[in-house]
């Protein structure tokens, strides 16, 4: 019998210690929050999730980068994800109108410039976006303007110079705006459009020009918690962290401004 009572008493000691063991990993676990960020952005998040991760030990951030409009259509056929990071209102106004947006939780975050570039060098002598409609220019790199914001803001700025029709004969589409700068880059094509952020992360190409004043829309940078998120708590504190100091040093570090 004092056998049993000792076996039975071990086995109760075992099962709390399961049982603290279970605790303890639960209170330490990470909360996990799913990001998909404008492809634009890749660089200076990896600086905010070192930051942001180094201040809050409870959350991990793993980013899922793209174009916005791909990024979009994700999050409307129910992909996990808890926060929404775009190039464009236009995608983060689509999925707000689906109610798939947490209402109220929409911030614009960051300004961007769109610029046109060449390859290092300038063989060509591009100088503006109106030379886009010239003979010298046989190829020019522009986004998917059906997903890829600085496809839309391209043909925005082009329609309004008047040469969008002669430029789509010889435009060449990316799926993304970093697809757009890799065949600048590589000489691929004879210019494109991207947004200044991109060009500040080559010495492979240069920028010629800026987009005329008044030639499209302000490039905002919207950012907002998915109305799915299982983390909302969480996504908040990091949409709260955006907007700090500490993290508008990093964007400004990469070309980006407050709106």
């Amino acid at each position: 019998m004092k056998r049993i009572i000792s076996i039975m008493m071990a086995a109760l000691v075992l099962a709390a210690s399961f049982s603290a063991c279970g605790k303890e990993k639960s209170k330490n676990e990470k909360k996990e929050l799913m990001i998909l960020a404008a492809a634009s952005l890749t660089d200076v998040c990896g600086k905010l999730k070192e930051d942001f991760e180094k201040n809050n030990k409870d959350i991990a951030l793993t980013f899922s980068f793209g174009a916005s409009g791909a990024l979009q259509a994700q999050i409307e056929e129910g992909a996990g994800a808890d926060v929404f990071m775009s190039a464009s209102l236009k995608q983060m106004t689509a999925l707000d109108e689906k109610n798939l947006i947490l209402k109220d939780s929409v911030k614009e975050l960051l300004e961007n410039k769109i610029v046109l570039i060449v390859p290092k060098g300038n063989e060509k002598d591009i100088k503006s976006f109106d030379d886009l409609k010239d003979d010298k220019v046989s190829m020019v790199a522009l986004g998917e303007p059906d997903s890829v914001p600085v496809g839309q803001y391209a043909e925005e700025i082009l329609m309004n110079l008047g040469i969008l029709e002669e430029v789509k004969k010889k435009a060449n589409y990316g799926s993304d705006v970093r697809q757009v700068l890799t065949w600048v880059e590589n000489g691929d094509v004879s210019c494109g459009v991207v947004y200044a952020t991109d060009a500040f992360t080559t010495d492979k190409a240069e920028i010629v020009s800026y987009a005329p004043e008044g030639s499209c829309k302000r490039v905002i940078y919207p950012v907002g918690i998915v109305e799915a998120s299982k983390n909302k708590d969480a996504a908040k504190k990091f949409i709260e962290y955006l907007s700090s100091d500490a993290a508008m040093r990093f964007f400004e570090e990469y070309g980006f401004t407050k709106p």
